[in-house]
């Protein structure tokens, strides 16, 4: 599958579940059940963003090894990674 189609599967699979939660709040079930689906709908974001990451990733070190330009593209690497690594 091409990246960008997995990561909008995933990202459509997590709105799902988020949607289903609500549901399931909404209607009173046993919280651990609730806690579980977020547990699980919060590790397909983490899913996604990883591979987000990974793609910018790909294409920052393929445009600094045509463009010359590995300085800037290593602190826009390492800036998009302390996002990434704060949020989880």
């Amino acid at each position: 599958m091409q990246p960008e189609r997995e990561i909008v599967t995933r990202l459509h699979r997590v709105e799902g579940q988020i949607a289903g939660v609500g549901r399931m709040y909404e209607d009173g079930r046993y919280c651990v059940e609730v806690l579980d689906q977020l547990a699980a709908a919060r590790a397909g974001l983490e899913a996604a963003a990883l591979l987000i990451l990974e793609d910018h990733v790909s294409g920052c070190l393929r445009e600094a090894m045509q463009g010359g330009d590995g300085p800037e593209r290593a602190r826009e690497l390492v800036s998009a990674v302390r996002r990434f690594v704060r949020s989880v």
